[in-house]
Protein backbone atom coordinates (compact mmCIF):
# COMPACT_ATOMS: atom_id res chain seq x y z
CA UNK A 1 0.00 0.00 0.00
CA UNK A 2 3.03 2.23 -0.47
CA UNK A 3 1.65 4.93 -2.77
CA UNK A 4 -1.62 5.17 -0.86
CA UNK A 5 0.17 5.35 2.50
CA UNK A 6 2.45 8.13 1.24
CA UNK A 7 -0.54 10.10 -0.03
CA UNK A 8 -2.41 9.71 3.25
CA UNK A 9 0.62 11.06 5.11
CA UNK A 10 0.53 14.27 3.05
CA UNK A 11 -2.04 16.68 4.44
CA UNK A 12 -3.90 18.64 1.74
CA UNK A 13 -4.53 22.33 2.09
CA UNK A 14 -7.99 23.02 3.42
CA UNK A 15 -9.96 26.14 4.32
CA UNK A 16 -9.26 27.23 7.89
CA UNK A 17 -12.95 27.60 8.70
CA UNK A 18 -12.45 26.07 12.17
CA UNK A 19 -10.18 23.62 13.95
CA UNK A 20 -11.15 20.07 13.02
CA UNK A 21 -9.57 16.71 12.15
CA UNK A 22 -8.41 15.95 8.64
CA UNK A 23 -11.24 13.90 7.15
CA UNK A 24 -10.80 10.91 4.82
CA UNK A 25 -13.98 9.57 3.24
CA UNK A 26 -13.76 5.84 2.51
CA UNK A 27 -16.41 3.40 1.32
CA UNK A 28 -17.11 0.65 -1.21
CA UNK A 29 -19.64 0.97 -4.02
CA UNK A 30 -20.79 -0.93 -7.07
CA UNK A 31 -19.80 0.25 -10.52
CA UNK A 32 -23.16 2.07 -10.75
CA UNK A 33 -22.60 3.93 -7.46
CA UNK A 34 -24.72 1.79 -5.12
CA UNK A 35 -23.70 0.87 -1.56
CA UNK A 36 -26.73 -1.37 -0.82
CA UNK A 37 -29.74 -2.91 -2.53
CA UNK A 38 -31.89 -0.58 -0.48
CA UNK A 39 -31.48 1.68 2.52
CA UNK A 40 -30.90 -0.23 5.76
CA UNK A 41 -30.18 -3.53 4.02
CA UNK A 42 -26.56 -4.70 4.38
CA UNK A 43 -24.62 -5.77 1.31
CA UNK A 44 -21.02 -7.00 1.24
CA UNK A 45 -19.25 -5.35 -1.71
CA UNK A 46 -15.50 -5.35 -1.03
CA UNK A 47 -13.38 -8.28 -2.08
CA UNK A 48 -10.87 -9.81 0.32
CA UNK A 49 -7.98 -7.63 -0.85
CA UNK A 50 -9.83 -4.31 -0.69
CA UNK A 51 -11.37 -5.26 2.66
CA UNK A 52 -7.87 -5.72 4.06
CA UNK A 53 -7.00 -2.31 2.65
CA UNK A 54 -9.90 -0.76 4.57
CA UNK A 55 -8.57 -2.26 7.80
CA UNK A 56 -5.09 -0.94 7.01
CA UNK A 57 -6.54 2.52 6.45
CA UNK A 58 -8.18 2.37 9.86
CA UNK A 59 -4.81 1.84 11.51
CA UNK A 60 -3.46 5.14 10.16
CA UNK A 61 -6.40 7.22 11.39
CA UNK A 62 -7.04 8.35 14.95
CA UNK A 63 -10.76 7.64 14.65
CA UNK A 64 -13.37 6.05 12.39
CA UNK A 65 -16.89 7.49 12.09
CA UNK A 66 -20.21 5.99 10.99
CA UNK A 67 -23.86 6.86 11.43
CA UNK A 68 -26.39 4.88 13.43
CA UNK A 69 -27.84 3.50 10.19
CA UNK A 70 -24.62 1.57 9.57
CA UNK A 71 -24.68 0.17 13.10
CA UNK A 72 -28.29 -0.97 12.78
CA UNK A 73 -27.84 -2.47 9.30
CA UNK A 74 -24.39 -4.09 9.54
CA UNK A 75 -23.55 -4.42 13.27
CA UNK A 76 -19.87 -3.79 12.44
CA UNK A 77 -16.91 -4.02 14.82
CA UNK A 78 -15.03 -1.15 13.13
CA UNK A 79 -11.64 -2.40 14.29
CA UNK A 80 -8.46 -3.24 12.36
CA UNK A 81 -8.40 -6.99 12.99
CA UNK A 82 -7.33 -7.80 9.40
CA UNK A 83 -4.29 -5.50 9.57
CA UNK A 84 -1.29 -4.86 11.78
CA UNK A 85 -1.64 -1.71 13.82
CA UNK A 86 -3.80 0.09 16.33
CA UNK A 87 -7.58 0.16 16.31
CA UNK A 88 -9.07 3.63 15.75
CA UNK A 89 -11.37 5.33 18.24
CA UNK A 90 -14.94 4.56 17.10
CA UNK A 91 -17.24 7.56 16.62
CA UNK A 92 -20.97 7.13 16.02
CA UNK A 93 -23.50 9.82 15.09
CA UNK A 94 -26.78 8.82 16.74
CA UNK A 95 -29.10 11.74 17.46
CA UNK A 96 -31.70 9.66 19.35
CA UNK A 97 -29.43 6.99 20.90
CA UNK A 98 -30.85 4.05 18.97
CA UNK A 99 -27.65 2.02 19.26
CA UNK A 100 -28.53 -1.48 20.50
CA UNK A 101 -27.00 -2.35 23.89
CA UNK A 102 -25.70 -5.62 22.40
CA UNK A 103 -24.12 -4.06 19.30
CA UNK A 104 -20.65 -5.48 18.63
CA UNK A 105 -19.12 -2.03 18.61
CA UNK A 106 -20.05 -1.47 22.28
CA UNK A 107 -17.00 -3.54 23.25
CA UNK A 108 -14.72 -0.84 21.79
CA UNK A 109 -16.16 1.84 24.14
CA UNK A 110 -17.25 4.10 21.26
CA UNK A 111 -17.87 7.82 21.55
CA UNK A 112 -21.46 8.55 20.49
CA UNK A 113 -22.63 12.01 19.49
CA UNK A 114 -26.29 12.58 20.29
CA UNK A 115 -28.76 15.43 20.83
CA UNK A 116 -31.39 16.53 23.33
CA UNK A 117 -33.83 14.19 21.55
CA UNK A 118 -32.15 11.15 23.15
CA UNK A 119 -33.73 9.42 26.15
CA UNK A 120 -31.82 10.10 29.40
CA UNK A 121 -32.46 6.57 30.71
CA UNK A 122 -31.03 5.06 27.54
CA UNK A 123 -27.99 7.30 27.88
CA UNK A 124 -27.42 6.17 31.47
CA UNK A 125 -27.61 2.49 30.46
CA UNK A 126 -25.18 2.97 27.59
CA UNK A 127 -22.73 4.87 29.76
CA UNK A 128 -22.85 2.03 32.28
CA UNK A 129 -21.75 -0.26 29.42
CA UNK A 130 -18.76 1.96 28.70
CA UNK A 131 -20.16 4.10 25.88
CA UNK A 132 -19.00 7.73 25.93
CA UNK A 133 -21.95 10.01 25.17
CA UNK A 134 -21.55 13.54 23.78
CA UNK A 135 -24.84 15.47 23.84
CA UNK A 136 -24.84 18.51 21.61
CA UNK A 137 -27.29 20.90 19.99
CA UNK A 138 -28.90 19.43 16.89
CA UNK A 139 -28.86 21.04 13.46
CA UNK A 140 -31.91 22.31 11.55
CA UNK A 141 -32.93 18.74 10.68
CA UNK A 142 -32.69 17.55 14.31
CA UNK A 143 -29.54 15.58 13.61
CA UNK A 144 -26.06 15.83 15.07
CA UNK A 145 -24.37 19.04 13.93
CA UNK A 146 -21.24 17.99 12.00
CA UNK A 147 -19.35 21.20 12.69
CA UNK A 148 -19.89 20.91 16.44
CA UNK A 149 -18.95 17.22 16.42
CA UNK A 150 -15.77 17.78 14.41
CA UNK A 151 -14.77 20.67 16.64
CA UNK A 152 -15.20 18.45 19.69
CA UNK A 153 -13.11 15.67 18.13
CA UNK A 154 -10.32 18.18 17.57
CA UNK A 155 -10.56 19.23 21.22
CA UNK A 156 -10.14 15.57 22.19
CA UNK A 157 -6.87 15.40 20.25
CA UNK A 158 -8.16 13.36 17.30
CA UNK A 159 -6.34 14.77 14.28
CA UNK A 160 -7.33 12.31 11.54
CA UNK A 161 -10.81 10.91 10.97
CA UNK A 162 -11.93 8.17 8.57
CA UNK A 163 -15.61 8.49 7.61
CA UNK A 164 -17.08 5.19 6.37
CA UNK A 165 -20.81 5.79 6.03
CA UNK A 166 -23.62 5.15 5.51
CA UNK A 167 -25.25 7.05 2.69
CA UNK A 168 -26.68 9.92 4.73
CA UNK A 169 -23.37 10.47 6.49
CA UNK A 170 -21.43 10.41 3.21
CA UNK A 171 -23.83 12.90 1.65
CA UNK A 172 -23.81 15.18 4.69
CA UNK A 173 -20.01 15.35 4.84
CA UNK A 174 -19.75 16.05 1.11
CA UNK A 175 -22.47 18.71 1.17
CA UNK A 176 -20.88 20.40 4.20
CA UNK A 177 -17.45 20.55 2.58
CA UNK A 178 -15.74 18.69 5.41
CA UNK A 179 -13.99 16.00 3.31
CA UNK A 180 -10.27 16.46 2.58
CA UNK A 181 -9.38 13.07 1.08
CA UNK A 182 -11.37 10.19 -0.40
CA UNK A 183 -10.61 6.51 -0.94
CA UNK A 184 -13.35 4.80 -2.95
CA UNK A 185 -13.45 1.08 -3.66
CA UNK A 186 -15.35 0.28 -6.86
CA UNK A 187 -16.44 -3.33 -7.27
CA UNK A 188 -17.35 -4.64 -10.77
CA UNK A 189 -21.03 -5.28 -10.06
CA UNK A 190 -24.28 -3.58 -11.03
CA UNK A 191 -26.62 -3.20 -8.05
CA UNK A 192 -29.16 -0.57 -9.05
CA UNK A 193 -29.83 0.21 -5.40
CA UNK A 194 -29.20 2.78 -2.67
CA UNK A 195 -26.64 5.34 -3.81
CA UNK A 196 -23.51 6.30 -1.89
CA UNK A 197 -23.92 10.06 -2.26
CA UNK A 198 -27.03 12.13 -2.77
CA UNK A 199 -26.50 15.88 -2.52
CA UNK A 200 -29.69 17.63 -1.40
CA UNK A 201 -32.10 19.05 -3.98
CA UNK A 202 -31.27 22.65 -4.74
CA UNK A 203 -27.73 22.25 -3.39
CA UNK A 204 -26.09 25.67 -3.70
CA UNK A 205 -22.56 24.85 -2.56
CA UNK A 206 -19.51 24.12 -4.63
CA UNK A 207 -19.41 20.60 -6.01
CA UNK A 208 -16.69 18.28 -4.62
CA UNK A 209 -14.15 17.03 -7.16
CA UNK A 210 -11.15 14.71 -7.03
CA UNK A 211 -7.76 16.34 -7.52
CA UNK A 212 -4.63 14.42 -8.58
CA UNK A 213 -6.66 11.22 -8.77
CA UNK A 214 -4.82 7.89 -8.49
CA UNK A 215 -6.03 4.32 -8.72
CA UNK A 216 -4.88 0.75 -8.21
CA UNK A 217 -6.42 -2.72 -8.46
CA UNK A 218 -6.96 -4.78 -5.31
CA UNK A 219 -8.09 -8.20 -6.48
CA UNK A 220 -11.13 -7.61 -8.71
CA UNK A 221 -11.83 -4.17 -7.19
CA UNK A 222 -10.54 -0.79 -8.33
CA UNK A 223 -9.52 1.59 -5.54
CA UNK A 224 -9.57 5.28 -6.48
CA UNK A 225 -8.14 8.00 -4.26
CA UNK A 226 -7.33 11.69 -4.27
CA UNK A 227 -7.70 15.00 -2.46
CA UNK A 228 -11.12 16.59 -2.66
CA UNK A 229 -11.55 20.19 -3.76
CA UNK A 230 -14.73 22.18 -4.32
CA UNK A 231 -15.41 23.87 -7.66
Amino acid sequence: MGRLEDWLASAPKRPGEFARPLVTLSYAQSIDGSIALRRGQPLALSGAESLMLTHQLRTVHDAVLVGIGTILADDPQLNARLATGKDPQVIILDSRLRIPPKAKVIASRPRVFSTALADAKVQKALEAAGVQIERQDSNSTERVDLKLALGRLHELGLNTLMVEGGGEIISSFLASGFVDKAVITVTPKYIGGYKAADLPAGFQGKLPRFQQVQFERYGQDLVVWGDLVRV
